[in-house]
Formats: structure tokens, sequence, C-alpha cells
């Protein structure tokens, strides 16, 4: 406790140091305290002989003496791990790290020279990285920090998962976490199999875990096992099984448009390998697609944007949907 309490006092200095008069709420949301909180660590500061000072009216907050400086900037380990994640804040958050990330940089900023120190401000003012996708709230993970403090480790996690055929309990190997789209996923090898040359490795959502305890024994990490590659491999496995088909469409103007806002590479790649217009603006794509009930709904997006040619079943498909909308739009409201 008494550790914990140096580093947030050490962590107030910086904020102070490197970015000037703050109020108490401003402190207390960077170091994720009570604003109560604040106002001990402001006294216990004074106490030991740091020169703040506190300004008073609507534009007051504290600071510190002019000229005051301190160099105690050392990085601990999990400071030093979790730098790895600047410039994500919300992952860090969600990984327990948010406190060690902006104790982590504040360090970093203050043992920088003076110039090198307003550069590395600069960057942080201009530029952001918001990891989830557009018009989806993230994922509760209530179990993320004991997933990623068990990969950390290298310690066996005990776990309960929800797949799509039920639950089930898992003695998992973690090797990796990865952040994709706002989703996290961890990559591990189950139940004591060997991962060696990665058959046996598996990719689980976070999100679904039910339970997760990170047990007493170590496991030994597969030798050259890459969860970069690990995770370009698997993503290229999951595209093909996925796109079990082409689907044959005329797209208008707009539908060449809407198509890699839909569907993401794959709708790139039809654009790319697509000829060219005709005198009425539309052009022929092939799309990879997946099963056939999959793409109807996802065909009909395009709306009237969009015209399926073939194969034959696929246009018989979208042509049954699109008949059953029309006659249950044209009965009226119920």
């Amino acid at each position: 406790m008494a550790a914990m309490r140096a580093d947030r006092l050490l962590s107030l200095l910086l904020l102070l140091q490197n970015r000037g008069r703050m109020t108490a709420p401003q402190l207390a949301a960077e170091l994720e305290v009570s604003v109560r909180t604040v106002y001990r660590d402001i006294e216990a500061l004074g106490a030991a002989g740091v020169p703040v000072c506190a300004d008073r009216g609507p534009a007051g907050g504290y600071r510190l003496l002019d000229g005051y400086r301190t160099r105690l900037t050392g990085l601990t380990d999990a400071e030093a791990g979790s730098l790895f994640l600047a410039g994500m804040p919300g992952p860090a958050r969600e990984l327990g790290l948010g406190a060690v990330l902006t104790t982590a940089q504040l360090k970093l900023r203050a043992a920088l020279p003076a110039e090198l120190g307003e550069q590395a401000a600069r960057v942080q003012e201009r530029f952001h990285l918001d990891a989830p996708a557009w018009f989806r709230d993230a994922e509760p993970v209530p179990h993320l920090a004991v997933v990623a403090r068990a990969v950390w480790e290298q310690r066996v996690l005990r776990a309960r998962y929800r797949r799509w055929r039920g639950e089930v309990r898992r003695e998992l190997r973690p090797l990796g976490l990865v952040l994709k789209g706002g989703i996290w996923y961890l990559v591990a090898a189950a139940d004591g199999s060997t991962a060696e040359t990665g058959a046996a490795v598996r990719t689980y959502r976070v999100s679904r875990f039910l339970e997760a305890e990170a047990a007493d024994g170590g496991f030994e990490r597969p030798a050259g096992f890459d969860l970069a590659a690990y995770w370009t491999e698997s993503s290229r496995r999951l595209e093909d099984a996925l796109h079990q088909g082409t689907a044959r469409l005329r797209l208008s103007p707009r539908g060449r448009k809407l198509l890699p806002m839909l569907f993401g590479a794959a709708g790139a790649r039809a654009l790319e390998a697509a000829g060219p217009p005709g005198g009425d603006g539309w052009a022929e794509v092939e799309l990879a697609v997946e099963s056939e009930a999959v793409a109807v709904g996802d065909l009909l997006r395009l709306g009237t944007e969009a015209e399926v040619l073939g194969p034959d079943g696929l246009r018989r498909a979208v042509a049954e949907a699109v008949a059953v909308l029309a006659r249950r739009y044209a009965a009226g409201p119920p």
C-alpha cells in the first residue's frame, strides 16, 4: 500500500511538472482516484518539502513553484512494460495499466530535454488512436485483467468459455493478446497439447470468458512462437473459410463507393479488379462472399445501387427476399 501511494505521489508531482497548473478534479481523473485523495496527496507533498502552490479563483489550481523540477524519473518494470500501449489509453485501462502507463509517460517526458519534451507533447496533442470500430460499443471484458496477467506471468489459465454450441471448461496456456477492431482476443494452447508447430494454438474472444483464474503452475512457452505471424496466418485462414463463393454484381457509381465501406478488404479488391463502367455508369465486379444465406443479407445492404447477376442460386435468393419485403410493405402496417 505504501509503495502504491509513493508511486501516486510521484505521478502527481510529474503531472504538475510536465503540465503546469492543474485543478484537483483534473488530477483525480488522471490518477484515477478521488478528489479527496488528491487533497491528501498535495498535503503530503508539501510536508515532504515539495513547493506546491495553490492558486485561488476560476483559473486556479495547483502548480509547482517556478523553477522547481524533480529528477526521480526511473521506470519500474511495470511502467517499462506498459510503454507498448503508448497512444492507446483505452486499451491500457482495460488491461489494468492505465495509471501505470500515465506514470511511465510522465517520467519519460520529465527525463527528456525541454526541446524533445515539447515535441513529444505536440505529437500527443495532434495524433490519437481510437481502436474500436464506428457505431459499436466496447465489449464488456470483466476478465481481461486476469487473462493479461496470466499472459504476462506465463501461468496456466483455468477458464469457463461460451462457444456457439454451449459452455466449455478449458485449461489454457496463454501465449498473447490481440486487439482487433476494438475486440480483445486471447491466443492460447488448450488442454496441455503441444504447440510447437502452432497447430494446437487457438483464438478465444475475451468477452466470452465467463470465468477466468490464473493457476499456480506455469508452462513452457513454445520455442519460436511468433504472435504477429500466427495472427496474420490465422486471419487469412478465417477469411478463406468465410468466403465460400463469388458473386457477380452490377454496381451504380454510388454502389461502387459503398462496396469497400460495407465489405471492407473484399470490396476493395473487387473494385481493383473491376472493368470500366458502361455508358450508364454501372460497372460489373466479382465479390468474394460468405454462404448464400449470409450473402443475401449482406448484398441487400447495397439496396437499389446493385444488381446480382450470378450465380443463379444467389440471384434467385436475393429476388425472393426482395419479393417478401415488397409484399410485406405493400400490405401496410399491421
